[in-house]
């Protein structure tokens, strides 16, 4: 981070007026967390929105006026102590740059892909935001991946370019001979590498003096590959629209970020959680985006992350909760934290109450997809039913839905559906690229088809039961893993669970538990401790729910965000591996 470092002081020393972008009069007044401002209401679908002019360079204005917190716009560590600091006149500044790197520099286009395969340092919100001043759709992939992944991901997109580091270049250069369309590498690192462009020193000698695309609000913008967790990896596309929607008064209400806030989302910026986390919510609200370079999760320095920086917001995976109780056993309090939201994967009860009890504070749920980004979500003034994922945001309408599209009643087990007909929300996704008949696969009635079980109170509140292909039919029962897995998370044996069906002779299907033992019963007898979570899941819900299989595993199957890989068990059971 050396040139960083210095190139600042070279950008403090010569900045200029004329390197800065203004922000269009239609945005001049509506500050995004300013309370009674003028803004854009929940159904409002402007003709234009590009959230690096509408929203980054606003608070550039807004810095220039005075009428900001003197708080950066991005503060980043790493655990050797660097240390990063930018305001908003500087995010202005270098994405105009990484914006005339791409076009001048590389000759990429408005609609061109770029994949961006960056580990958590600060060229990532480069990138991202000179591709979206450009039109330039970025495609974003974690740093785990191998060649051949690489390989996939880069034919699927026909990127023309990728961006990435000195580790992942070796992984590039197998596979890029078989990658067609690819014609530019980029490379983020203080060393030159043949073949390959060093962002670093262009970044250095373009220009600052850059004019916005004027993208519509239907224009794409990014390109996230899915998970992965049911069948290979989806190509999921949205619109300039997914960052617009966070500039809605009821996704407002979602984290409630004012200026002064400091969030950290430890999101891998692989995934949409970290563009909607890391990048569009805290932007919006004009507050500072805490990261901390976390080569991996180590709930060590994730602790003492939290003690070290006045972070006030801390929105990520379920991982990171789960960590951070393991690695505290007593009660802690962070000095500065006061709210927390997890996303990307269900919560246990048990696990939020224990949150409560070990934090003092109230973890707060959002559910959402690639496709849909934070769909529902426990708002801060909402009450808080046990196991609930919360209601809907406008202006997504959700409603649980048959296999033919149609609102099925209150408490009746069906598919989390979203209301596209007779007009699509904004932040949904457009489609899945080059795959019209998966698209129309998940179009159902007037409704896009999540394909997660889930029920819905009189009062719209969503629980979560599974993915439609995780749910267990079981002697004529369906069963949610969900619902079993609360169960034997409430034994103090059990420190994680998975719940899958298994083949059965004479019932066809029946329930398997996968369990992680917390350390003090790992020297039980399996047999006895087999029987005492079967009957402790008979006592605390229906009787045909309780897993007729159980095997202790020293870990469960997860893909990089934390999620579970349930199909990888099932898989196993019906011998498809």
């Amino acid at each position: 981070m050396q040139w960083l470092t210095r190139f600042r002081a070279l950008w403090v020393t010569c900045r200029s007026a004329q390197g800065s972008c203004r922000v269009p009069q239609h945005l001049r007044y509506q500050s995004v967390s300013a309370p009674g401002a003028p803004r854009w209401n929940d159904h409002d679908t402007p003709k234009e929105f590009n959230f690096a002019r509408d929203v980054v360079d606003y608070w550039t204005q807004m810095e220039k006026e005075g009428k900001r917190s003197p708080n950066p716009a991005l503060w980043w560590v790493n655990s050797h102590g660097d240390e990063v600091k930018w305001s908003f006149r500087e995010v202005t500044d270098y994405t105009c740059r990484a914006a005339n790197v791409f076009t001048q520099s590389c000759g990429l286009q408005k609609g061109d892909r770029l994949a961006l395969i960056l580990p958590r340092v600060p060229e990532w919100w480069l990138a991202t935001l000179g591709c979206i001043r450009t039109g330039i759709i970025y495609v974003p992939g974690t740093t785990q991946m191998k060649a051949k992944d690489i390989l996939y991901r880069l034919n699927k997109s026909k990127a023309k370019a990728i961006m990435t580091t000195d580790t992942l270049a070796p992984e590039v250069e197998s596979v890029a001979s078989e990658c067609p369309a690819l014609k530019i590498k980029l490379l983020v690192s203080d060393r030159s590498r043949d073949g390959w462009l060093n962002f670093q020193s262009l970044i250095k000698s373009a220009s600052p003096d850059h004019t916005c695309v004027k993208s519509k609000t239907t224009d794409p913008m990014v390109i996230f590959f899915t998970s992965g967790t049911t069948g290979f990896p989806k190509m999921v596309k949205h619109s300039h629209g997914l960052a617009l929607r966070s500039f809605l008064p009821s996704c407002r209400k979602f984290l409630h970020l004012k200026m002064h806030d400091v969030l950290w989302c430890p999101s891998d910026p692989g995934w949409i959680l970290a563009t909607l986390g890391c990048l569009i919510e805290p932007w919006t609200a004009g507050c500072t985006v805490f990261i901390h370079h976390l080569l991996q999760f180590d709930p060590r320095i994730i602790v003492q992350t939290l003690f070290n920086y006045p972070i006030t917001y801390c929105f990520s995976a379920p991982l990171v909760f789960r960590m951070i109780l393991q690695q505290t056993s007593t009660g802690v309090r962070f000095p500065t934290l006061k709210h927390c939201c997890a996303g990307g994967d269900f919560l246990l009860p048990q696990e939020v109450e224990k949150w409560k009890e070990h934090t003092g504070l109230q973890l707060f749920q959002g559910y959402g997809q690639s496709e849909t980004g934070i769909t529902c979500a426990v708002m801060k003034e909402m009450e808080v039913k046990s196991g609930s994922m919360g209601k809907a945001i406008p202006p997504f309408d959700v409603q649980i839905i048959d296999s033919k599209g149609n609102i099925l009643p209150p408490n009746t087990e069906g598919n989390i559906g979203v209301r596209i007909k007779p007009t699509k929300p904004i932040g949904l996704f457009m489609c899945y690229e080059n795959d019209p008949e998966r698209t129309a696969e998940v179009e159902c009635g007037d409704f896009y088809n999540t394909g997660d079980k889930a029920t819905m109170d009189e009062e719209g509140y969503i629980w979560f039961l599974g993915r439609d292909d995780d749910i267990i039919n079981a002697s004529g029962y369906r069963i949610g893993p969900a619902e079993v897995e609360n169960a034997l998370a409430e034994h103090p044996a059990v420190a994680e669970v998975a719940v899958v069906s298994s083949p059965d002779p004479a019932r066809g299907q029946v329930v398997k538990a996968f369990v992680v033992l917390t350390p003090q019963f790992l020297s039980h007898d399996p047999d006895q401790l087999t029987k005492e979570l079967q009957q402790h899941v008979k006592s605390v819900t229906a009787p045909y729910k309780y897993p007729r299989k159980v095997e202790f595993v020293p870990e469960l199957p997860k893909t990089n965000t934390g999620k579970i890989k349930r199909n990888e068990l099932r898989n196993k059971e019906f011998g498809q591996m």
